[in-house]
């Protein structure tokens, strides 16, 4: 129960060691945006840096001549075609409509805008000689997200989740909507209960699915005694496995 965690930083490379000095040096869980960088640097972290990369400037470049598309926006209009944007509802449309979908209780589908080429998450969890249980969890956010956008990375029991009694979970994928059902935290407890991590693991991916089937995600558990799984939706996933008996790191893939 050990958790540090920042989130919206910029101008500080090392995002995890930033969350790992928030952990030890504070009582706090989360810090966040420019003093989160603040605290970061204060604490010896190199900034700040300009982030920015030729591909990356490219990229943006790229996306800002095909009018901001795609984006994460949604019921709005556009003054032009990269904002500002307004409610549909302040300029007099759907004014006190309930779409179908919402009457009956159903979730809309979503798009998902994430994919193996578009967000970049790494998740690692670790078994110490001691037995102990470590998990952490870095990621630059979606692509093209709208600014101040914080994804499941640092939402403890989302994209991270780890008990010394039980084990582990990491998690990958849209995390817009997989902080909504707390997949890792779902895992530990499911583990906790008696499941073995590849059943654990589709549980809490499967849950996600039935609300969202445009999804893309995946959950890698494993428990105390280095039983690992993993599970997937919407695309083919890979995780990379090295224990002390092991000449060399072993990649597992996992099929949707």
């Amino acid at each position: 129960m050990e958790v540090g965690a920042v989130a919206a930083m910029r101008y500080v490379k090392d995002g995890i060691r930033a969350a790992r000095l928030v952990m030890q040096h504070t009582k706090h869980t989360m810090l966040v945006g420019d003093r989160a960088a603040a605290f970061a640097i204060s604490m010896g972290l190199p900034g700040p840096t300009n982030l920015s990369s030729p591909e990356s400037m490219e990229k943006w470049t790229r996306w800002k001549e095909n009018h901001c598309q795609p984006n994460f926006w949604k019921n709005v209009l556009p003054v032009d075609s990269c904002g500002p944007y307004q409610s549909k509802d302040n300029m007099g449309l759907n004014k006190g409509v309930c779409s179908e979908a919402k009457a009956m209780g159903i979730i809309e589908s979503r798009t998902s805008l994430v994919g193996p080429h578009n967000h970049d998450t790494i998740s690692m969890a670790v078994i110490d000689k001691m037995g102990h249980v470590a998990v952490g969890t870095s990621t630059n956010g979606a692509t093209f997200k709208i600014p101040g956008r914080v994804g499941d990375g640092p939402i403890a029991g989302s994209s991270a989740y780890a008990d010394d009694e039980v084990g582990a979970c990491g998690a990958t994928g849209d995390g817009d909507i997989m902080m909504r059902f707390l997949p890792c935290y779902q895992v530990v407890e499911s583990m906790r209960q008696g499941m073995e991590p590849k059943l654990a693991a589709k549980d809490a991916i499967s849950r996600i699915a039935r609300k969202f089937p445009d999804f893309v995600g995946a959950v890698v558990a494993i428990n105390k005694n280095g039983v690992h799984a993993g599970a997937c939706h919407g695309w083919t996933f890979q995780y990379s496995v090295r224990s002390p008996d092991m000449d060399d790191v072993k990649v597992f893939t996992v099929l949707p």
